[in-house]
């Protein structure tokens, strides 16, 4: 259950950073409040998640959630580019955060 709520987590976190993306600069209530509800569930369930998962396996993949989660809504959401070496970089944490999680089993 640890690992869901991580996973959870992860995705809010990646809500949070697009909500701080449309809040524009936290001038528009609506974004600006799915960044407070976003991130206080993402560090909710990342706390709940650290009761079993380690400090620094937990929080990195939490991280890498969420950035991954960011750049791929950049790209389909906001047009950002989706070159290869983007594309190869959310890869190599995917990868990374694969490894964490069977380093920590």
């Amino acid at each position: 259950m640890a690992w869901l709520a991580l996973f959870v987590a992860g995705l809010f976190e990646a809500g949070m950073v697009v909500g701080l993306k449309l809040s524009e600069g936290f001038t528009r209530l609506w974004p600006g409040l799915l960044v407070l509800v976003s991130g206080g569930l993402s560090f909710f369930l990342l706390s709940l998640a650290m009761r079993t998962i380690s400090a620094g396996t937990a929080y990195a993949i939490w991280t890498a959630i969420g950035a991954s989660g960011a750049v791929l809504v950049g790209i389909l959401v906001f047009g950002e580019p989706a070159d290869l070496l983007r594309l190869g970089g959310i890869a190599f944490v995917l990868v990374g955060v694969l490894m964490l999680r069977f380093a920590e089993a």
